[in-house]
């Protein structure tokens, strides 16, 4: 029984990590930006360029967290090193950016 308990917990943990972080499918940016909930995509990536000026965007993601939307912007630059910058899709803050690795 204990198993079949430990089993289940599992699954469950498993199943809502998942739908903690989803990403938003992309026929569904345009009524969530007309809507005023999270600000354009275009927006979100000009300002990662901004952060990082001559780098190429790699990918776009828009996740539905607990807490709200937020972006994730991947960026590649010419020396290939690679940087991930997330922001908060509402108000456009920067949440994160880092180099990764």
């Amino acid at each position: 029984m204990k198993t079949l308990t430990a089993l289940f917990t599992a699954a469950a943990l498993t199943l809502t990590a998942g739908l903690a972080q989803a990403d938003v499918r992309v026929d569904q940016i345009p009524e969530l930006v007309k809507s005023g909930k999270i600000k354009p995509l275009e927006e979100m990536n000009q300002a990662a360029l901004k952060l990082h000026p001559g780098a190429t965007i790699t990918d776009t993601d828009l996740d539905n967290h607990f807490n709200g939307y937020e972006y994730e912007v991947e960026l590649r630059m010419a020396d290939g090193t690679e940087w991930d910058v997330d922001f908060d899709a509402t108000t456009g803050k920067v949440l994160s950016d880092k180099q990764d690795r």
